[in-house]
């Protein structure tokens, strides 16, 4: 019945848009059309254009079909994307993976436990999200796991990141006002949900949307990791309006190269005070005169976020045991 509910309301939301992509398992595709949802496959010609993530097609982008001579859908031609959220991979392939494409916002969902989420990854997502001008929100889930110690050091994590301009939210167990706060940031918006495995993405759809009934999963007693129970990428329609991109759990996030000198550009604070440097290319790390080192040093820029940001640089991680 779930599926049912979620194709009638993607037909109603797309019929008067260009076909847009639902679900993507890798080498086949659910195409929302005027004319109802389709499968397709890629044209090997479109598979093979200069495309150097692992998925040419990614849910949310906006395609042209053809019906082949044996009536079978096949994509054409992808439009050009107003914005995507991609992570590489952290092993020896470092390859890249787009995880869904023009986006109103990106919500990431972290939590301080079962599983952890380190402030490396979160500040990794935001980066990634920044190059793209993609609104993010942060969703400190499972608060009510949370004893007193952790609940403070949540709140002062969150007040960092709100201080830099990030909208935070704690969530735990929803009564109404809570799902109805969930519901205003969600509406009439296309937004992707990611995080860890585990860290509650599918519970945190079905509180605002219950009819979806997506399957939810447990944490490993082992590794207190989260078991994967979303395999492909799916966007799901909002009944109140909007649209959300339920991801697969991400183990890890790699950013996609770019110079030293341009990871400032993407964290808002050290943006609005990088003008002032003495340097057009200063790395805010060392060199004379630089307006970002003194924003640190009189408390405009707080030091936990520029102890990430110079993290990042070297390519360490930042944990929660790094906060004092």
């Amino acid at each position: 019945m779930h599926f049912l509910f979620s194709h009638l309301l993607i037909y109603e939301y797309f019929r008067a848009v260009q076909p847009t992509v639902i679900k993507s398992t890798g080498s086949r595709y659910l195409v929302q059309t005027a004319q109802g949802v389709k499968e397709a496959t890629l044209k090997g010609r479109v598979r093979l254009e200069g495309r150097k993530s692992t998925n040419p097609i990614a849910v949310g982008d906006h395609v042209e079909l053809e019906t082949n001579e044996r009536g079978e859908s096949v994509i054409t031609t992808i439009h050009p994307r107003k914005n995507y959220i991609i992570r590489k991979s952290l092993n020896l392939s470092h390859q890249t993976h787009i995880l869904a494409s023009n986006l109103d916002q990106a919500v990431l969902v972290v939590t301080l436990v079962a599983p952890r989420t380190s402030l490396g990854f979160i500040d990794r997502f935001l980066i990634t999200a920044e190059a793209y001008s993609i609104p993010a929100v942060l969703l400190f889930n499972k608060s009510d796991l949370l004893d007193e110690e952790l609940l403070r050091m949540q709140e002062e994590i969150m007040n960092l990141y709100r201080k830099a301009g990030y909208t935070c939210m704690a969530t735990s167990s929803f009564d109404a006002a809570g799902v109805e706060q969930l519901r205003h940031l969600f509406k009439d918006k296309i937004t992707l949900v990611a995080g860890h495995s585990g860290v509650g993405k599918s519970s945190l759809i079905n509180t605002i949307e219950p009819l979806l009934q997506l399957k939810t999963g447990e944490i490993s007693a082992a590794h207190l990791k989260g078991m994967h129970t979303t395999t492909f990428a799916e966007l799901h329609t909002l009944s109140f309006g909007g649209g959300i991109i339920d991801s697969p759990g991400i183990k890890e996030l790699g950013l996609v190269e770019m110079r030293k000198e341009e990871v400032g550009h993407y964290f808002p604070e050290i943006r609005a005070h990088m003008h002032a440097c003495k340097f057009n290319n200063c790395t805010h790390t060392n060199e004379p005169k630089c307006a970002v080192i003194a924003a640190v040093e009189n408390g405009d820029i707080s030091e936990e976020r520029y102890h990430s940001y110079i993290s990042i640089l070297s390519g360490e991680e930042m944990d929660w045991e790094s906060w004092e």
